[in-house]
């Protein structure tokens, strides 16, 4: 029978490594919140121009000459909670009421929508709209909000859109978003109903944060979710009010009644290509499902441009928003 001495010394060694494993398992939910939340690189706005003016340096010169016309213009809101956001704005080259708001992804800023704004302003003639999210870009913030916070700011956008453009009463709003500015989008569609919105286009977004960290969790560390991606969760609900499985793409998608247009790449390997299924299968009728053969994540627009726009086009045409 072991003696009392060793039992207590075991007892005691019990707590020590509990102790430090519960410690180690802290520190680790940090280091982890910060890494997936906290890379603010969208606020870097000279190495994005950079890389728009590599990859496509007619897009560049195209936004380029419509600032120094007056055409492409800033704004910012200031939001309920005293946020100051920022948004990049230009009319259709012909008077309409329909306007895309374009939604980033994860750290990006307005040099990332360019490419595609010019496809919906000149060849489909919207008026385009481009947020900056909570911190990305001129917007402020000190963290990534993963699309799920960002649709109440959406929302908080909406009155200065409708009245840039034409009377607020008929205006017709689609937005579209990629990777995180497509779980944005499809996060707004489940919130209020606003008339002047009329649909929805995501594009490679993910189903929660949830799986989509598990996901990275898994492909980068070879982790499983317990305990870590658990206790994340609770820490950021206790730092910034949401947890990782409340902001549900999935769930809000089911409360939607609009058309949504829903397009993913079959290659896509950070928000694997799966996930648009489940998105599908929440969403009500009217939707659309395009998924791309080959194409890797957030680059249906770069392999199929055309097609894209015809797509895109046949959908607003029967989502009430036909060319006027």
């Amino acid at each position: 029978m072991p003696s009392r001495r060793f039992v207590k010394w075991l007892t005691t060694s019990a707590a020590v490594i509990i102790a430090l494993l519960l410690l180690l398992l802290v520190f680790a939910s940090f280091y982890m919140l910060d890494l997936a939340l906290g890379d603010l690189s969208g606020k870097d706005l000279a190495s994005r121009r950079d890389i728009l003016a590599e990859e496509a340096p007619d897009v560049l010169e195209w936004a380029d000459s419509l600032n120094r016309c007056g055409i492409m213009r800033d704004t910012t809101m200031t939001t309920h909670d005293g946020r100051r956001l920022h948004a990049v704005y230009a009319a259709a080259t012909d008077s309409t009421t329909r306007t895309i708001v374009i939604i980033h992804g994860y750290t990006c800023n307005v040099y990332s929508s360019l490419k595609i704004a010019r496809m919906f302003r000149d060849s489909l003639h919207l008026n385009i709209f481009m947020p900056e999210l909570h911190g990305h870009g001129q917007s402020d913030g000190e963290e990534v909000q993963m699309g799920w916070k960002d649709a109440d700011d959406i929302l908080e956008w909406i009155p200065t859109v409708t009245s840039l453009f034409c009377d607020g009463d008929s205006a017709k709003i689609v937005l579209q978003g990629v990777s995180m500015g497509a779980a944005t989008t499809m996060n707004v569609s489940g919130k209020e109903n606003i008339p002047q919105i009329k649909c929805f286009i995501e594009d490679c977004g993910y189903t929660s944060v949830w799986d989509e960290l598990s996901h990275e969790l898994k492909g980068r560390y070879d982790l499983p979710d317990f305990p870590l991606l658990h206790s994340t969760s609770l820490l950021c609900k206790l730092r910034y009010g949401w947890s990782f499985k409340e902001a549900s793409s999935v769930e809000m998608v089911k409360r939607c009644q609009k058309p949504m247009l829903f397009i993913h790449g079959d290659n896509d390997d950070f928000v694997p290509s799966w996930m648009v299924h489940p998105l599908y299968e929440a969403k009500s009728q009217p939707k659309s499902l395009w998924v791309t053969k080959g194409t890797d994540h957030a680059h249906s627009f770069r392999d199929y441009p055309k097609e894209y726009e015809l797509r895109v086009k046949a959908f607003l045409d029967a989502s009430g928003m036909p060319s006027e």
